[in-house]
């Protein structure tokens, strides 16, 4: 059965435009957008893990840390080293 209702054209773009502006809204309350990475020196990674420098160049030829390099430089990313911590099982 087809049912016809009379809707003027401001009725319907009055009508389309509250139903987008609910679904955008749902969105934004959805979507968190991504941090930029922080980066931290080996000096820093070690600090914060603990390590010497060769635990560290360990875990990185063990694929545990990935590091990253400028030059000379070895820079690592702060969600890797979070990441790459794992809860120990009781």
């Amino acid at each position: 059965m087809v049912q016809l209702i009379q809707i003027t054209e401001e009725k319907l773009t009055e009508t389309i435009l509250i139903a987008i502006k609910k679904e955008l809204e749902e969105l934004k309350k959805e979507f968190q957008p991504k941090q930029p990475s922080k980066w931290i020196s080996r000096i820093e990674a070690a600090e914060i893990l603990g390590v010497s420098f060769p635990t560290l160049y360990s875990w990185h030829k063990k694929k545990v840390l990935t590091a990253y390099s400028i030059g000379n430089r070895v820079y690592y990313k702060r969600e890797d080293i979070d990441n790459a911590l794992t809860p120990i099982a009781c």
